[in-house]
């Protein structure tokens, strides 16, 4: 017969039948000394061109958390997913990087007849996901943006099952997914407004746009709201971000509160600018006299 528990060993033990391991937050999964390629088209072209271009914001935003990575810019305008996948040995894996995010849709879908179907789009799509991983490099998708800033258009509505795939094909090949295409439709439920909100164009990013994709790479990369936040005040503050009226640089949060003061007056950033350059002409010219 074995000798009996003692009281004190038998409530250990009890306790630890009933104890659940606390573990921390999983850490972000790129990492200081990584490589990120950028695959894509013009928006991802001017993501790596512009100050406040995505591209950007995503390695400041990683290094304002302690992660310094490395962009390798790939991004080419008017491209789709078969010239994506055409030039991927080229400008992806024989720059041998850690991770890939791949951008492509947009123009698969807005270039019409000279656009790409979808049964071609998810043939090209897949196979760039199958060689980016078979050359070791991790992969992370993101859901194509809008097509002018209204979701219930007929471009909209084509480039739908494109990112239903895109969201389908992430689970089956484990990639991260930051589903751009959701968070700017969430992003866009504020009512009318007199100029684009987050696009130049209806299409490509303006800077509020950039830092709207930014922020959705950051979180799919696995960074938590207060780490997003810690790059959100970088980029606010940096200086010379962005560019108005061809000449004014200014920083992100100065170039969000004009939008936001144009939108009060129930204008334009460019109609506000105008005015008050007139004004401040005329106040100098007086001075003159």
């Amino acid at each position: 017969m074995k000798p009996f528990t003692t009281l004190p060993v038998l409530l250990l033990s009890l306790c630890g039948a009933f104890l659940v391991p606390v573990t921390g937050r999983a850490e972000p999964a790129v990492k200081t000394g990584e490589k990120i390629a950028f695959l894509g088209d013009s928006i991802t072209q001017g993501g790596a061109n512009n100050a406040s271009g995505y591209v950007r914001l995503v390695i400041s935003g990683l290094e304002a958390n302690g992660i310094k990575a490395t962009m390798i810019p790939a991004g080419i305008s008017g491209h789709k997913s078969n010239q994506m996948l055409e030039r991927l040995d080229r400008d992806v894996i024989s720059k041998k990087p850690d991770w890939m995010t791949l951008s492509c849709g947009v123009n698969d879908v807005w270039h019409g007849a000279n656009g790409v179907p979808l049964d071609a789009y998810k043939k090209n799509i897949t196979a760039i996901v199958d060689r980016a991983q078979a050359a070791g490099i991790k992969v992370m998708i993101l859901t194509a943006t809008m097509i002018r800033e209204d979701a219930t258009n007929v471009e909209n509505q084509k480039l739908a099952p494109y990112n239903d795939f895109l969201r389908q094909l992430a689970g089956e090949k484990k990639c991260l997914l930051a589903d751009l295409n959701a968070d700017m439709q969430a992003a866009l439920k504020s009512g009318p407004h007199h100029e684009p909100q987050l696009t130049t164009d209806g299409v490509h990013m303006n800077p509020l746009g950039d830092r709207m994709m930014a922020r959705g790479i950051l979180k799919a990369f696995g960074l938590s709201e207060a780490e997003v936040k810690t790059a959100d005040d970088v980029w606010l503050n940096a200086p010379n971000t962005c560019e108005v009226g061809g000449k004014a640089k200014l920083t992100l949060r100065q170039y969000e509160q004009l939008r936001q003061l144009a939108a009060t007056r129930g204008t334009s950033v460019g109609s506000l600018l105008q005015g008050e350059t007139a004004k401040a002409i005329a106040t100098l010219l007086q001075t003159a006299l």
